[in-house]
């Protein structure tokens, strides 16, 4: 039997497939097993053309705005491809919400100059909203994402370019991983961890397309407050948010939460 403070919990891990592994590693580490999940896949856009023309045109932007680790991966392959020297990047305020979108950029030698306080668009259009009156700001993002940034920048007078990094999809091999997780008769999961609203968004597709319901000891452990909210939206109130918004906040915050229980 596995040793550990979560030894006998079973937790679900709904991150994507090439992202799960860091979280899963830790939660195995500490006792638990851990059932992967995916309930996003990324894609790409319909098309790069968009963000290629911003790549290539850098010099008009004083901001670019990155929104998650996989914008960061994306706008690194892109402007390899395009065979633009990442200096580039140093001349503008480059602002990276969350600390796993900074270790990325920082990873592939981009300058971050600002990481809001809160892993949130509020906080971010909070952050700049003194600083971007008359700026063109380049906003790169999912193809699906709130709009709370661009309506807040613009707001402030900015000039606000919105492109799109990548596309998130449902596998639709989940679906039947997850009927078979919630079975009537199966050992049902002590929590279901949860990284962003697009994890929580399409693991209700997933319950819809399998025509599955939750068990109600099931837990919600959330990264953050808009994850949470989109959690609530669902009718599911999180047992746990994560003070840090990382990998390393919601592992503690599940850890904390089963222990209690």
């Amino acid at each position: 039997m596995s040793a550990g403070p979560l030894a006998g919990r079973r937790i679900v891990v709904t991150r994507a497939r090439h992202q799960a592994s860091a979280l899963s590693a830790k939660l195995i580490s500490l006792g638990a097993e851990v059932v992967e999940l995916p309930a996003i896949e990324i894609v790409p856009p319909v098309s790069y053309a968009p963000l290629d023309n911003a790549l290539s045109n850098l010099s008009k932007y004083q901001f670019l705005v990155v929104t998650s680790a996989n914008t960061a991966r994306v706008l690194v392959e892109r402007s390899l491809v395009l065979g633009i020297d990442q200096a580039v990047f140093g001349s503008l305020g480059v602002v990276a919400i969350g600390s796993s979108t900074r270790q990325a950029l920082e990873n592939a030698r981009i300058p971050v100059s600002m990481v809001p306080e809160r892993y949130v668009g509020e906080a971010l259009a909070a952050a700049l909203k003194d600083k971007v009156k008359g700026s063109r700001v380049l906003l790169a993002r999912a193809s699906v994402a709130r709009d709370v940034v661009p309506a807040e920048l613009t707001r402030c007078g900015a000039v606000v370019d919105i492109v799109e990094a990548y596309r998130t999809v449902l596998p639709q091999e989940s679906v039947i991983r997850l009927r078979e997780l919630f079975a009537p008769d199966g050992k049902l999961p002590d929590a279901v961890t949860f990284t962003s609203s697009s994890t929580v968004s399409n693991f209700f597709r997933l319950l819809a397309e399998a025509g599955t319901r939750l068990g109600g000891q099931v837990k919600a452990v959330s990264i953050g407050p808009i994850t949470s909210a989109t959690l609530r939206e669902h009718g599911w109130e999180p047992a746990a948010e994560a003070s840090e918004h990382n990998v390393a906040g919601i592992i503690h915050a599940t850890t904390e939460l089963l222990l209690r229980s």
